[in-house]
């Protein structure tokens, strides 16, 4: 499996703390109302659009940062751990990462209703664990893989998570190479064809509405440099470095945002 570089769509954190060129006149607009009036919305979720789901974040206080484990667990899902403590790697990943159980919540529910009704052209999304795609949305990019893909990395053959989860110790193909998930790892790029399909969306869409991330994961977050559409909402329970730049900001769970609105 190849790793694209993606270099060229890097931003550095200082670029995003503030949009630039940003009018923003939309302050006492509601989401419904911001939603009602659009038909080219973008959607760009973290982990925060999953944790309704049952699935732990990363970051928070009960995330699997903090939690303890023979190594650390941003080393865990490294490429070079991968490649040098695979059998590690994989029992870590079958225990905290394949949350097969997991089913899509109301924001996924409501998101795909959105597509459905023509308002939503696209899901960004950082979560590797396709609700999205369950909950019945199209157009999603990954920015981080699925754990739903996984390849030989000697012939490229595909597997299910099925078999990965059924496997023991560390999975392998029929022709005898090693299977590895397709989901972005520490030290490996996003993939260009992914990037560039969600700048793509991003830059041409009129509403952006990014829900549940802290936006300090990079080079993702980073993408948000080029919307420059009308109005930017914001749904994260914390503070994020972008708040000052949107046209609403909503502190709040993304599902319990989402459920109620209306879709027309």
């Amino acid at each position: 499996m190849t790793v694209p570089s993606s270099t060229g769509y890097f931003i550095s954190k200082l670029q995003i703390l503030h949009l630039p060129n940003r009018r923003i006149h939309y302050k006492t607009m509601t989401l419904q109302e911001i939603i009602s009036n659009s038909n080219n919305i973008v959607f760009f979720g973290g982990a925060g659009v999953s944790t309704e789901s049952g699935i732990p974040d990363f970051r928070s206080v009960d995330g699997l940062y903090h939690q303890k484990y023979d190594y650390p667990p941003e080393t865990i899902l490294s490429h070079s751990f991968f490649m040098a403590h695979t059998e590690e790697f994989y029992r870590f990943y079958r225990e905290k990462m394949l949350s097969y159980a997991a089913k899509p919540n109301a924001a996924h529910l409501k998101l795909a209703e959105f597509e459905q009704a023509g308002k939503l052209k696209a899901v960004v999304t950082q979560n590797i664990d396709g609700l999205h795609q369950a909950a019945g949305s199209k157009t999603v990019f990954e920015l981080h893989g699925s754990i739903h893909r996984n390849y030989c990395m000697k012939c490229g053959k595909f597997y299910d998570m099925a078999f990965v989860r059924d496997s023991a110790g560390i999975p392998k193909c029929i022709c005898g190479g090693t299977i590895k998930p397709d989901v972005v790892l520490y030290e490996e790029g996003l993939d260009d064809a992914t990037v560039e399909g969600a700048v793509d969306a991003i830059s041409k869409a009129e509403v952006l509405i990014v829900a549940g991330t802290s936006l300090t994961v990079y080079p993702a977050a980073g993408l948000l440099r080029y919307f420059h559409g009308k109005q930017l909402v914001l749904i994260n329970r914390d503070a994020t470095p972008l708040d000052n730049s949107a046209d609403l900001v909503i502190h709040a769970k993304v599902g319990i945002t989402l459920e109620n609105i209306n879709v027309s």
